[in-house]
């Protein structure tokens, strides 16, 4: 496929991309706009969802496909135990526990999360020692209440730390709008997370913890001479699903966070506000199936290619072109011609010298309205320091210039 584009620095609405920066600092960018797609006989790629949030993936480029309010705060419910679980394996990889591990089974675990709970459980005996791995299966498998505050406790020693601990990987992995209070994600007022943060801690855990993952895809786990399946509907809907978890609130509604795979590419979802637990599988299957058929792979620009040029000020150069580490490419609409718009986001002019290879900004691919993919930006090449005539004609055109570009912002 032969894709066609035109570089402007002209019109680049930044205002609308970048964060608020001091009004000191200007902010500069390159515009990419890629020609529109076409596919003749391909089918209309336009989707929605009952879900009142709904965020879906593509694992491998990154890709942004589906987009329903994916940043509003909602209660986690049991989606919750995804980040009690990179706790728990995040301690394994440490070689801080093994899965032979023991701890034991408190009245408090025991009463909030057991038995006399009500709620998912494992059916942990009072005072009994369960290993880290069966507790892993028990929370996983069976999404148990008792599993939890049990592994809480023995990682912690109380469920209020452990929460402390939640907090401080989710600031560690990325997380930016999530708040844990414990372990289970029983109903707190403060408890909160959203849809994008529930998606990039999926894919954390799939892509750090690998063996421990493939416990979600587990069928059926008994304990305590009690047999129960895996409570993730996709895993019965034969559409490639390998994990992960389910949750309910009377205020958030059925939410669900899911991975598939179709011929060789990966798939993430996450759907909240549903009516029933029907209803929420039924939209988690038709988001994939749409996925499967709606999108195809485009390659935009080759490993070490140069994307675009940044202004440099002081340079013995007055531009250094810049580059993605990896190559980048981007799952597109199959026979949608929204065009694709792009634009290379950089606190600017950069001020020489500059290093080869260092991180100066952001590539931001859109299709339509959607920001579909962000991927890091670097120099391709060093700018040494001008002499001192070259240093002050920049110094005069920025004095000239820059107010202009601050009148955007």
């Amino acid at each position: 496929m032969h894709l066609s584009f035109a570089m402007t620095a002209t019109d680049l609405h930044l205002s609308k991309c970048l964060p608020t920066r001091p009004f000191r600092i200007a902010a500069l960018g390159v515009a990419i706009v890629l020609a529109s797609i076409a596919v003749a006989g391909a089918q209309d790629a336009l989707f929605d969802t009952k879900a009142k949030q709904a965020l879906m993936i593509e694992d491998q480029t990154g890709t942004i496909l589906y987009a329903k309010s994916p940043d509003t705060l909602i209660e986690p419910a049991a989606l919750a135990k995804l980040m009690t679980m990179e706790v728990v394996f995040h301690e394994l990889k440490s070689g801080k526990i093994t899965l032979a591990t023991q701890y034991t089974v408190s009245e408090n675990a025991w009463r909030t999360g057991g038995a006399p709970s009500g709620g998912s459980t494992m059916f942990a005996k009072l005072k009994s020692s369960i290993s880290v791995g069966d507790l892993i299966q028990g929370v996983i498998v069976q999404s148990a209440n008792d599993g939890c505050i049990i592994l809480a406790e023995g990682l912690a020693g109380s469920e209020p730390k452990f929460a402390e601990m939640m907090n401080a990987r989710a600031k560690e992995i990325g997380l930016k709008n999530s708040t844990f209070v414990n372990s289970t994600g029983l109903p707190d007022p403060q408890q909160r997370v959203s849809l994008t943060d529930l998606v990039a801690l999926a894919r954390h855990i799939y892509k750090e913890y690998p063996a421990y993952y493939r416990t979600y895809a587990q069928d059926s786990f008994t304990w305590n001479n009690i047999f129960q399946r895996n409570r993730n509907p996709l895993l019965r809907l034969d559409i490639g699903a390998d994990g992960m978890g389910t949750g309910y609130t009377e205020q958030s509604g059925y939410g669900i966070v899911g991975a598939a795979t179709r011929n060789g590419r990966r798939y993430i979802v996450a759907l909240s506000g549903l009516a029933s637990d029907k209803e929420r599988a039924e939209e988690a299957r038709r988001i994939f199936e749409w996925a499967y058929q709606a999108f195809e792979e485009i390659d935009i620009f080759a490993e070490g290619e140069a994307i675009g040029e940044a202004s440099v000020f002081g340079g013995v150069k007055s531009g250094v072109p810049l580059k993605a580490h990896e190559k980048v490419s981007l799952l597109v609409p199959v026979a949608n011609r929204d065009r694709l718009k792009a634009h290379i986001i950089y606190q600017g002019p950069l001020v020489a010298p500059l290093k080869a290879d260092e991180q100066v900004g952001t590539l931001r691919i859109w299709i339509g309205d959607v920001l579909a993919q962000e991927t890091p930006v670097f120099t391709a090449e060093a700018v040494e320091t001008g002499d001192l005539k070259k240093r002050s004609f920049d110094a005069v055109f920025e004095l000239a210039t820059g107010w202009v570009r601050q009148l955007k912002f």
